[in-house]
């Protein structure tokens, strides 16, 4: 479980309310999380090459900050290069010989410079399998779902009849077209919300909801979480994740093709809320 950190130590974990950095033993087991937390890796510690398996096997939902190493450092531009590409880091940060909370927690929160490009490779990261052309779909999906409201609509501009849409999901053992564009709506909402002091009402109104109230019922049947924690519990990963669990426990997505990696949705609530008691300082 978590402990005090130490400048040596090349992992950290931080989780709600994000006061405090904890460190992990990299030789341990993997820790048992709850949406919200966040791993980051310091390539400037000596010890970071040991820590890469951790790094690289942690559950689905828990999002990686990198920190950078000095520029005076002997560490090549090529690893460096390679660790990131194989780690899939939601942030890069310069060198800090001491990272703070505050600083990790603050680019975590950040909006991806591309979020439809995020999502794709979240779900290839996640060991899910998609052909160029299903990606094209998930990643205009993402990225209209800020324009359309309907099926119908979002077909027209993927330029596909609404059947070959749903074909071609299907064969993939994807959800359907609709529930990709409610979570593309969510994730965007839950972005808004982490990053503005907005009232749920104007964050609604303001990507295309009557009220507050539809949004936190969306949400909430999606996701079956409400807009206070996903404003509270930072990170965009946590809650694209716990829609894909319950995508796959309703049988929307092929139980063998998301099995490839630990995820946080796979631990009951009881659980991640004792695991969150026994790390807290």
């Amino acid at each position: 479980m978590p402990r005090n950190i130490g400048l040596e130590d090349p992992v950290f974990l931080l989780g709600p309310p994000y006061h405090q950095l904890a460190r992990i033993d990299v030789d341990d087991t993997p820790q048992v999380l709850e949406g919200g937390w966040v791993m980051a890796w310091h390539l400037g510690s000596p010890g970071w090459q040991r820590a890469a398996p951790a790094v690289a096997g942690r559950p689905a939902g828990v999002p990686l900050a990198i920190i950078l190493p000095d520029g005076e450092d002997r560490l090549s531009v090529l690893r460096v290069l390679r660790a990131i590409e194989q780690s899939r880091p939601q942030a890069v940060m310069p060198y800090h010989e001491a990272p703070t909370a505050r600083e990790i927690a603050s680019v975590i929160r950040r909006e991806p410079s591309c979020l439809a490009s995020s999502v794709a490779d979240y779900l290839v990261w996640r060991g899910i399998p998609l052909d160029a052309i299903t990606r094209s779909i998930i990643r205009r999906t993402v990225q209209l779902s800020s324009q359309v409201r309907t099926i119908g609509a979002l077909a027209k501009n993927l330029y596909m009849s609404r059947r070959a849409l749903g074909r071609k999901l299907l064969s993939s053992e994807l959800p359907v077209a609709s529930h990709w564009l409610h979570i593309s709506r969510i994730l965007r909402a839950t972005i808004t919300l982490q990053n503005s002091e907005a009232s749920l009402f104007r964050v609604a109104v303001s990507l295309g909801y009557s009220d507050g109230f539809s949004l936190s019922n969306q949400m909430y049947r999606l996701c079956g979480i409400r807009p206070m924690e996903a404003r509270e519990r930072l990170g965009w990963e946590w809650v694209f994740e716990t829609w894909l669990a319950r995508e796959v426990t309703a049988g929307s997505i092929g139980a063998p093709i998301a099995s490839g990696r630990p995820s946080i949705a796979s631990f009951s609530r009881k659980t991640r809320v004792e695991a969150s008691v026994a790390g807290a300082p």
